[in-house]
């Protein structure tokens, strides 16, 4: 009966995610990027400002949520609102999505402008941190 108990325990961990461990992040840049803040990182990937051209995970992808939540608070479906409502009013255009970190670290490291977040362990000399929210 204990054998029982522990499978459904583990599903039941697997199927919400608690049992993934989620890794360590940052927002990276060019390597000519002077920097920005904390504020000023969520500001671009909510479209309050246009400091920046922001880069996104795949929506499939564990980083993309926990990016969001960490940085923002908010879950994918509510960034969707809110980047729907800017793109309706014209106001601003979602964050290009690319495959996954490597493809982040390739668009970052071609644009000056651009911006991502990719896991800490994927860093290396072609982009520049700029911050973490973990």
């Amino acid at each position: 009966m204990k054998k029982q108990h522990f499978f459904r325990l583990a599903l039941v961990l697997a199927l919400t995610g608690f049992g993934a461990v989620a890794q360590a992040q940052v927002v990276v840049g060019h390597p000519s990027n002077s920097g920005l803040t904390k504020d000023q990182i969520v500001d671009v990937y909510t479209g309050k400002s246009q400091a920046a051209t922001p880069i996104d995970q795949p929506e499939s992808a564990n980083i993309r949520a926990d990016f969001y939540k960490k940085a923002t608070g908010k879950d994918q479906s509510q960034m969707k609102a809110i980047w729907a409502r800017l793109t309706f009013t014209g106001k601003a255009q979602p964050p290009k999505e690319v495959a996954d970190s490597a493809a982040v670290k390739k668009s970052v490291a071609a644009d000056p402008k651009a911006i991502g977040y990719i896991e800490k362990s994927a860093v290396d000399g072609s982009v520049k941190v700029l911050g973490s929210f973990d």
